[in-house]
């Protein structure tokens, strides 16, 4: 990011929630549950999943965790009553990670379980780097009784090729990203071209090893050249999936869509959407930029 892009986004922090919400409301489905759901039925009948995430990830206790569990269980519950082209994505830190990880674990378990019976899947976010070991010793204790959950690693980390090496036995369901959380140098790519690198060796991996992946970037030349990595491995369409914000590059969700690839649309709602909406704008500063325009446009 410029030093321009991060005085914009610093700007942006200060100013007064209504107006960050206003323009940040295309990335978040709204306050309810409800909100989520006429989304996501919208984007079924385009042909596009889900994936829905109930915001709140800043919890400092264990109520506020136990909380939390039962708003993804009113998500699953929706899901089935509904008939939603649908599943859960959830941040462990919410389930109370940071907290008590056996907690964290027990809160988590009650979820994968019931979406077990649902037929339904459970995604575990990845968070900053000081949960990356914590994550992964839940999803692997999980995967011990349960394959319908799977977990999201990120290009950017110098890591990712061997925690999916460590994965691999578990043949696991994973969301590759880029990642957007701040992290040194020593432990992150940097460079724009050397992220990119990063996600398409790992994307390369993950498909001569059989994982299930969930290709998940905006990036246009990320996309093309997955495409071109699907053709030429000859991957089954069954064995991956495109996944995308809400708000972020619709035509080219579309576009993915109408070609007959399977796309994932990542759907949040919540009350606390407020540091999602500045993780988001640091992602792409652009969309702070244009808040500053309009704030002092004349029209």
């Amino acid at each position: 990011m410029s030093i321009i892009n991060e005085l914009i986004v610093s700007f942006v922090q200060i100013l007064p929630k209504s107006i960050v919400k206003k323009f940040s409301s295309r990335y978040i489905a709204g306050d309810s549950l409800q909100d989520a759901v006429l989304l996501v039925q919208e984007l079924n009948k385009r042909g596009i999943h889900a994936t829905i995430d109930v915001l709140g990830e800043a919890i400092t206790t264990k109520e506020e965790a136990v909380s939390s569990k039962q708003a993804c269980s009113d998500v699953l519950d929706a899901i089935r009553k509904l008939q939603l082209n649908a599943n859960l994505s959830i941040k462990p830190t919410q389930m109370g990670l940071q907290l008590d990880e056996q907690f964290c674990y027990d809160q988590v378990l009650s979820l994968v379980e019931k979406a077990k019976l649902m037929r339904n899947f459970v995604r575990l976010d990845m968070e900053d780097s000081s949960c990356t070991d914590a994550t992964f010793r839940l999803y692997k204790k999980l995967r011990e009784t349960h394959d319908n959950c799977g977990v999201v690693v990120q290009a950017y980390m110098r890591r990712t090729l061997s925690d999916l090496i460590s994965l691999s036995s578990l043949k696991p369901n994973v969301r590759l990203c880029k990642g957007i959380y701040i992290e040194p140098v020593s432990i992150a790519f940097k460079g724009k071209e050397e992220i990119r690198k990063n996600y398409l060796d790992n994307l390369k991996w993950m498909f001569e090893n059989k994982h299930y992946v969930g290709i998940a970037t905006h990036d246009s030349y990320l996309i093309d050249e997955a495409v071109e990595l699907i053709k030429s491995l000859k991957i089954p369409r069954d064995a991956f999936e495109f996944q995308m914000l809400l708000g972020v590059h619709e035509d080219l969700r579309d576009y993915l869509a109408e070609s007959g690839y399977k796309v994932r649309i990542y759907v949040p709602f919540g009350k606390d959407w407020y540091l999602y909406s500045i993780r988001r704008l640091k992602e792409n500063p652009n969309v702070a930029g244009q808040i500053v325009k309009n704030l002092f446009s004349r029209h």
